[in-house]
């Protein structure tokens, strides 16, 4: 069986020992109220891809050379081409019997995420590069105009009927009271009302004065509702 790995319309010499692709599951599970799990299906992820590729050095009869041969230096600046430019590429693996025969084709569209470059003394000149791919899908932004009316308030008309007899503002009924020594709150309003629990008549009236019921001064000026 004949394996063909394009990166773009790049062809890979040698085919990888194996390729792995990993279909990501977005899936969520939740336990209810009863203690029953269920699980919530939710289109796939992103598909992962793995695989490992010799990149030779020198010439071999079994490798396949798309526009004659090309050492590993070429393939390895393809990849970095792709990285560097952040450029979306096909992925397509051709699986083909002996005859030619199609078996099935893996044709996905994907981005380079990462790529380890390594070299060892078992391989001789050759190089070896694990390669990972992240399956790519296209998406755009949309401009959405927005567009923000001025609220006007609706005009109210009013009759107003004036009344040309003055009416004279009645004065508030009550008195000043300047605080002796000793005084207390209860003490006035026991002396003005004859029950001390009515302080709090006193200490409504002036609370820009009293900011303590518990706490007045001689020398303030307290007024004393009727």
């Amino acid at each position: 069986m004949a394996y063909y790995f394009y990166l773009g319309n790049v062809l890979l010499p040698v085919p990888p020992e194996k390729v792995e692709l990993k279909v990501k599951n977005k899936n969520k599970t939740y336990d209810l109220i009863n203690f029953a799990e269920i699980n919530v299906l939710k289109n796939a992820g992103l598909t992962e891809i793995e695989f490992e590729v010799l990149l030779p050095n020198t010439k071999y009869p079994f490798a396949m050379y798309q526009n004659g041969f090309q050492n590993a230096k070429y393939y390895l600046g393809i990849l970095e081409n792709l990285k560097i430019n952040r450029s979306a590429f096909q992925f397509i693996v051709a699986r083909r019997f002996p005859n030619n025969k199609t078996i099935y084709d893996t044709n996905i569209k994907v981005a380079l995420e990462e790529y380890t470059i390594s070299d060892n003394a078992k391989d001789g000149f050759d190089t070896k590069v694990k390669i990972k791919l992240k399956q790519y899908k296209e998406y755009s932004t949309k401009t959405v105009q927005v567009t923000i009316k001025q609220y006007k308030p609706p005009v109210v008309t009013r009759t107003v009927t004036t009344n040309n007899t003055a009416k004279s503002t009645p004065k508030p009924s009550g008195q000043n009271y300047t605080v002796k020594s000793g005084d207390c709150l209860w003490n006035i309003a026991k002396r003005f009302y004859g029950n001390g629990s009515k302080y709090t008549v006193i200490y409504n009236a002036n609370r820009d004065k009293i900011k303590n019921p518990n706490l007045i001064y001689p020398g303030q000026v307290f007024w004393i509702p009727a």
